[in-house]
């Protein structure tokens, strides 16, 4: 006999406090518990104290480098 589907809603953990928040459409703020815990993590992106890990970005300096190198590089026609 197959067991049952699980009808529970899904509960995830607020990234910034850590309360259970319920999936579902009437959680407007999801996965936030509220618009405070919302705008504390918006905040925290903002002020670069959230960052995804990965190479640093190139600066101007370096993009003007291989462009040059490019039009060096590139073939006349």
């Amino acid at each position: 006999m197959p067991t049952p589907a699980n009808d529970s809603p899904l509960e995830v953990a607020c990234p910034q406090c850590g309360k259970q928040v319920v999936w579902e459409p009437a959680s407007t703020f999801r996965p936030f518990c509220s618009k405070r815990c919302q705008l504390l993590d918006l905040g925290a992106w903002a002020e670069e104290s959230h960052r995804i890990s990965g190479e640093s970005a190139m600066d101007e300096a370096d993009l003007d480098t291989l462009l040059a190198q490019a039009d060096r590089d590139a073939p006349l026609s």
